[in-house]
């Protein structure tokens, strides 16, 4: 189905500041090697490093807080949505509701940790949007979940500092901005197409953030904390961009 041109707009002019992003970077690049002995991999690692913190700051000032993902209909949601981890599905994590606790650290000011049946009283709200894997493919679903800057003021963090990290029951780690973890669709998802989430999607929730692409949306989370640190994250400690913004 062809989705009109005003719906379309918010996704072309996404794309359009990606494109502009990748060519300024590629420039950049160019540039910036070319005073580089291409066989000193200390010197272009050093390089290449800078201009993806550069990339992350030229991110971060294009986004816009009060600007949503695209949302689609009921039907263009899947059920069968595709499992993505960096292991296979026999090893998903197994957490147990009753012993689950949720650890809250760092710039929070009521740290005492959130049992599931917490959790899942929260208000909450859903959302059908498109998640984008770094790896090249996409899929809608449908989320429910409690607002993260919502439950962010019900726990006391600092909101004017710079970072919002997480730790996953599989050993994933990462980070991303406060202006994101705030932003009205960056949810704590409990719930993917009208059921409770099921372990290979996240149980006992996921953080879903569809504006940024799918490695910073963190499966099985197990802590969350607030810092002015820059963190990192699992990817992002491999060379991934760390923003990561749509």
């Amino acid at each position: 189905m062809t989705r009109p041109v005003l719906e379309r707009k918010p996704l072309v002019a996404g794309i359009e500041r990606r494109l502009f992003l990748r060519q300024t970077l590629s420039l950049g690049a160019l540039v910036m090697l070319s005073g580089c002995d291409i066989s000193d991999q200390d010197q272009v690692q050093s390089v290449l490093h800078w201009l993806s913190r550069w990339n992350d700051r030229a991110q971060a000032f294009l986004f816009n807080r009060r600007r949503l993902a695209p949302t689609y209909s009921e039907s263009e949601a899947v059920r069968d949505f595709r499992y993505n981890a960096y292991f296979p599905i026999a090893a998903v994590p197994r957490l147990a509701a009753a012993d689950y606790r949720l650890e809250l650290s760092g710039l929070i000011e009521d740290k005492r940790p959130w049992t599931l049946e917490r959790l899942y009283a929260l208000p909450q709200q859903s959302q059908i949007t498109r998640h984008v894997c770094v790896e090249g493919w996409s899929m809608i679903g449908k989320w429910r979940g409690a607002p993260l800057g919502s439950f962010l003021q019900r726990v006391g963090a600092d909101l004017s500092a710079k970072y919002v990290g997480y730790y996953c029951a599989d050993g994933y780690y990462g980070s991303i901005d406060m202006p994101t973890a705030l932003h009205p669709q960056t949810v704590m998802a409990f719930g993917f197409a009208n059921e409770t989430i099921p372990a290979k999607y996240g149980f006992p929730f996921k953080l879903r953030i569809p504006t940024k692409l799918g490695f910073k949306n963190p499966k099985w989370v197990t802590t969350l904390y607030v810092t002015n640190r820059p963190t990192g994250g699992f990817w992002e400690d491999r060379g991934y961009n760390w923003f990561s913004g749509l």
